[in-house]
C-alpha cells in the first residue's frame, strides 16, 4: 500500500475541548505518526479562517488523507469532506476523530483527558489510511410525498408540498382529518375558535387537486428507500359513499344503537352510524362496523332501508393500495396520557373528573351542552371547579419523567374559559411552577391569574374523593405551607401528552428510532430537528415531542420545506460507505440477510448481494458474518483493528 499523506487538523472549539484538552499536546503527538506530514491546532477549525487553513494544508503538502480532530461528526463531517473536495481531495479521505463529546466533555482530569484525545486522533489518523476514494451513489428520485396523520401538523405538510407543486397521499387513521386541534374551544393566547382556523384548512386539503385523502386507512408496509419509497396502505370501508351522502342524520336516527363519542371523549353519546362533528372532512357519514349490530350476515338493516340517496353499502370491503413516494412526513401526533394510570385522581372513576380535552368540548359551542359548563353527573354548573397541572408528567417515579409543555397554558386558558361561561364561579389551580415561554404567554397567564380572579395554589395534590354529590380535592399550598381542602363540582386534569397510539408500530414499519419518552427521535436535536436517523423520512408536530399549536405548524413547514429541497433536485446521492461482499467466501448462510435491518441484503445463486442504495453502512452484517465475507467500505474489520491497536498503543 502507498504511504499515506496525512494532514491532522486539531481544533480549540473555544473552550469547549481547550479547557480540558491540551490541543496543543494533541497537534504535536500527531506529528509524530509516521504517515502525518502536517500537524495544526486552531482555536475555531469550522470557522472560515479555520476552514481556509484546512484547505490551504491541503494543497501546501499534497495531502491525501485529512483527520480534523474536533466534535461530533454529525456536527461538521460534511463540513470538512466539503474543505477536502474544494481542495481536490475525495471526500471520503476526511474523518473525524470526535474529542469533544467522547472526551473533553465527558472528563474532568486533563491529563487523562489529552492522553485520550491522542488516542482517538491516532485511530482516526490510522483509519484514514486506508480509507478508499469513494463516489456517492446516483438514485433517481419519484416526486411524490406521503403524510401520516391528518391533524394540524399533516394538515400543514400537505398544504406546503401540495402548494408547492408535489403530488401528497395523506393517510388518516381516523375517519376524519383534523386530529386534536377540532376539539378544541379556543386556543390561546389569542382565544381563537379552533374550528374557525382549521376548518378552511380542511376543506383545502379535500379539495386540493395536489392531495389524495384516504381516511379510514392506515400504512400497513413501506420498502424501498430514499426517493423511491414503495407504502402498502390498508383503507377500512366507510360504507358510506361520501359522495352520494347528504347528510341528512335520517340513517342516525334510526339506529338503534347508542355508543360513546369518541370526538366528545366520551362526554356524549353517538349512533353506530355517524358524522364525526359537523365540519368533518370528509362531509359525510360512516358506519362504525364495530359498534353495528352486524353487518355478516346483516342484522339491522334500518340505516339503508331510510336512505333515498342510496349512500350506504354493507357489501363494501377493505381495500389495499401501493403508492410510489419520494418521502414520508410523520405527523402522528399525541394521546392523552391514560386514565388507567391515574386512579388516584378519580379519573374515569368519579363522572365530574375531566381530562383537559373532556373539559374543551364542554366549552365549546359544537360540543355536547352547546357551550355551557355542565357537570357531567347532573347537568348543573359547577360553582367551583379544580384545575391540577402536570398530571402524569414531571414525575418519573411513576408517570412520564419530561414536561409536556403546554399544560400550564392550556390550564391557564381553561380557567378564563370557565369564568367566562360561569361568572361567579370559584377557579382553583394546583400548579408545582408555571412554564409560560412563547410569544404573549406569560402576559396571558399573568392576565389569568390578576383579571379573572382565579386563585393559583402553589403544591400538588395528594388524594381525592367524591363525598355527597362532591368532589373534595386535599393538597398542599408550600407558599403558605399550610394543607388545602377544596369541596369541588368539578375537577380537571391537565395530562401529560404521550405518542399516539400506533406510533411504535409505524416507526417499526419506517424503521424511525424513538427516545426513551416513545416519541419519534429527530436526527439531530439542534440541527436536524425535523429529520429522521432514515433518510428521506421527517417528522412533523406532537409524533416528535409535546408541542403547541404555533410550533406544530412552524415543524409541519420546516419538514414540507425539506421534502421540497429534497425531491427538487433531478436525482439524489446516497453515501458509499456500504457493505460489500466478498463472493468468494460467502456460504450463502444468511445470517447477514436476517441480521440487516434494513432489508437490504438477498440471496442470488448462493451469495448474497447487497443493494447499496438501502444499505445504511451500519456494519450489522460484517459483525454477523463468520467467515468475514462481508464489510463495510472504509470501515473494515482491518481498519477497526487497527484503530483498536492505536488506541490500545500498540
Amino acid at each position: 500500500m502507498t504511504k499515506k499523506r496525512t494532514g491532522v487538523f486539531v481544533c480549540h472549539c473555544g473552550s469547549n475541548i481547550a479547557a480540558t484538552v491540551d490541543v496543543a499536546a494533541v497537534a504535536k503527538a500527531m506529528a509524530s505518526e509516521e504517515s502525518v506530514v502536517c500537524a495544526r491546532d486552531y482555536v475555531y477549525m469550522c470557522s472560515d479562517p479555520g476552514q481556509n487553513a484546512v484547505i490551504q494544508a491541503i494543497k501546501d503538502n499534497q495531502l491525501d488523507s485529512v483527520v480534523v480532530s474536533c466534535c461530533s461528526p454529525n456536527l461538521h463531517e460534511k463540513t470538512f469532506r466539503d474543505n477536502a473536495k474544494s481542495a481536490g481531495l475525495n471526500s471520503f479521505t476526511c474523518e473525524i476523530a470526535n474529542i469533544r463529546e467522547q472526551c473533553s466533555w465527558v472528563h474532568k482530569d486533563r491529563g487523562q483527558a489529552t492522553e485520550k484525545a491522542i488516542r482517538i486522533s491516532r485511530s482516526a489518523v490510522r483509519r484514514a489510511g486506508r480509507n478508499l476514494a469513494l463516489e456517492p451513489i446516483a438514485v433517481g428520485v419519484t416526486r411524490r410525498v406521503l403524510v401520516v396523520g391528518g391533524g394540524i401538523a399533516g394538515i400543514q405538510a400537505s398544504l406546503d408540498l401540495a402548494n408547492a407543486g408535489f403530488e401528497v397521499v395523506l393517510v388518516e387513521k381516523n375517519a376524519t382529518i383534523g386530529g386534536h386541534m377540532i376539539q378544541l374551544s379556543e386556543t390561546f393566547p389569542t382565544l381563537d375558535c379552533s374550528q374557525c382556523i382549521l376548518s378552511p384548512k380542511m376543506v383545502e386539503v379535500s379539495r386540493h387537486p395536489k392531495i389524495t385523502l384516504m381516511t379510514s386507512s392506515e400504512v400497513e408496509e413501506v420498502s424501498g428507500y430514499i426517493g423511491n419509497f414503495k407504502a402498502k396502505i390498508r383503507s377500512k370501508p366507510m360504507y358510506v359513499d361520501p359522495d352520494k351522502c347528504k347528510i341528512c342524520d335520517d340513517c342516525s336516527q334510526v339506529c338503534p344503537v347508542v355508543v360513546p363519542n369518541q370526538y366528545d371523549l366520551g362526554v356524549s353519546a353517538r349512533r353506530a352510524i355517524y358524522i364525526p362533528y359537523a365540519q368533518a372532512i370528509p362531509a359525510s357519514y360512516t358506519l362504525d362496523e364495530a359498534s353495528c349490530l352486524g353487518l355478516n350476515p346483516v342484522v339491522c338493516g334500518k340505516c339503508k332501508d331510510v336512505c333515498e340517496a342510496g349512500a350506504i353499502d354493507y357489501d363494501v370491503q377493505p381495500r389495499t393500495v401501493i403508492e410510489d413516494v419520494g418521502a414520508v412526513v410523520l405527523a402522528t401526533g399525541f394521546d392523552l396520557y391514560g386514565q388507567d394510570h391515574l386512579g388516584s385522581y378519580g379519573l374515569g372513576q368519579y363522572e365530574d373528573v375531566l381530562d383537559g380535552l373532556q373539559f374543551e368540548r364542554l366549552c365549546s359551542a359544537s360540543g355536547p351542552t352547546k357551550g355551557h359548563v355542565l357537570r357531567p353527573s347532573d347537568h348543573k354548573e359547577p360553582k367551583d371547579v379544580v384545575f391540577i397541572q402536570c398530571v402524569g408528567s414531571r414525575d418519573p417515579a411513576r408517570h412520564c419523567s419530561y414536561c409536556s409543555k403546554i399544560c400550564c397554558m392550556y390550564t391557564a386558558k381553561h380557567a378564563r374559559l370557565y369564568k367566562h361561561h360561569v361568572p361567579d364561579g370559584r377557579a382553583y389551580v394546583f400548579y408545582i411552577d408555571i412554564r409560560s415561554g412563547g410569544k404573549g404567554y406569560e402576559e396571558f397567564v399573568q392576565r389569568t391569574m390578576e383579571d379573572d380572579g382565579t386563585l393559583y395554589l402553589r403544591g400538588r395534590v395528594s388524594s381525592i374523593y367524591e363525598d355527597n354529590g362532591k368532589i373534595r380535592v386535599f393538597g398542599n399550598d408550600t407558599l403558605s405551607g399550610q394543607n388545602v381542602e377544596i369541596e369541588a363540582d368539578m375537577v380537571v386534569l391537565a395530562l401529560a401528552m404521550q405518542p399516539s397510539t400506533g406510533t411504535a408500530e409505524i416507526a417499526k414499519i419506517l424503521k424511525v428510532g424513538r427516545d426513551k419518552d416513545g416519541f419519534l427521535a429527530e436526527a439531530h436535536p439542534k440541527l436536524r430537528p425535523v429529520e429522521s436517523v432514515t433518510a428521506g423520512i421527517f417528522l412533523a408536530g406532537a409524533a416528535q415531542g409535546p408541542k403547541d399549536i404555533p410550533e406544530t405548524v412552524s415543524q409541519a413547514s420546516a419538514a414540507a420545506a425539506k421534502v421540497i429541497m429534497l425531491l427538487s433536485q433531478p436525482q439524489l446521492t446516497h453515501s458509499p460507505m456500504v457493505a460489500r461482499v466478498r463472493s468468494r467466501l460467502c456460504t450463502g448462510c444468511e445470517m447477514c440477510v436476517d441480521a440487516c435491518p434494513y432489508d437490504a441484503i438477498r440471496l442470488e445463486n448462493g451469495k448474497a448481494v447487497v443493494n447499496d442504495v438501502l444499505c445504511e453502512g451500519c456494519g450489522t452484517c460484517s459483525a454477523t458474518c463468520v467467515r468475514a465475507a462481508i464489510e463495510v467500505k472504509n470501515a473494515t474489520p482491518l481498519q477497526m483493528q487497527e484503530m483498536i491497536g492505536a488506541v490500545l498503543n500498540f
